[in-house]
């Protein structure tokens, strides 16, 4: 930003009377172009001062600050910095946001802030979904020489193909339940029919108790019989003759 417009002399010449009415001229688009640019709250700050150099040192001051109002802030902001974590279902571009954003008000408060930095600082604190294309970023590419962008672009690109799985997998599950649920409903066995149950157990005597049980169900079901038959040798009923 050029100096602040020196005072006009009572005698000058015609020449430095042209120079100077530019000069005015050019000072006052600058003030123009800056006070276009700010809020209006900013703007109420800044209007009384009469040049461009004047205004400029003021917007420099509101929006950095001296020197030990620098060093605060960035140690504030490096405090959060380290701390910054990503939740566990975050999108990853959220959390990116969140990491460029800080860093970059670190960089206006004199830090500098590379791109390597940003980077490890992702990929150092992304949840385990991302395990895998982390390993895989770290053995096809050169970290040291990687964007921020295309690390971005990598991990939601990744972020979306697991999302899609998810879906299908979701449907898949859904499918089994409704088959399982119309099985249940139809029914296996016809009317009449029994199914198998296994009585088997841990010391393995299912099948015999199993025998066992049929056999006493076969003899109920005989003596159940007989009381309906007459014997056609002594006309007594119970019993019958071989």
């Amino acid at each position: 930003m050029n100096e602040d417009i020196p005072t006009l002399a009572v005698n000058a010449t015609d020449v430095q009377q042209a120079a100077h009415k530019d000069m005015k001229k050019k000072d006052g688009k600058d003030m123009f172009l800056m006070h276009q640019s700010v809020s209006n709250e900013i703007f109420e700050k800044i209007m009384h001062y009469e040049s461009a150099k004047g205004t400029w040192d003021a917007l420099e001051k509101l929006y950095s600050g001296d020197g030990k109002l620098k060093k605060v802030r960035l140690q504030a902001l490096g405090r959060q910095y380290e701390v910054l974590t990503m939740e566990e279902e975050e999108p990853i571009s959220q959390y990116i946001d969140k990491v460029i954003n800080l860093t970059n008000q670190m960089t206006r408060n004199g830090e500098n802030v590379t791109d390597v930095m940003k980077v490890e600082k992702v990929l150092r604190i992304l949840t385990s979904r991302f395990n895998h294309i982390v390993v895989a970023l770290e053995e096809s590419k050169d970290l040291d020489s990687m964007k921020i962008e295309e690390l971005h672009a990598n991990l939601e690109a990744y972020e979306l193909r697991l999302i899609d799985r998810n879906k299908e997998r979701g449907k898949s599950v859904s499918s089994d339940q409704a088959l399982q649920a119309q099985y249940v409903k139809k029914g296996k066995f016809k009317k009449g029919k029994k199914p198998w149950i296994d009585y088997s157990n841990k010391d393995g005597e299912g099948s015999t108790k199993n025998q066992e049980s049929s056999k006493k169900e076969d003899a109920k079901h005989d003596q159940k019989k007989k009381k309906d038959i007459q014997c056609y040798n002594c006309q007594k009923w119970g019993h019958y003759a071989s």
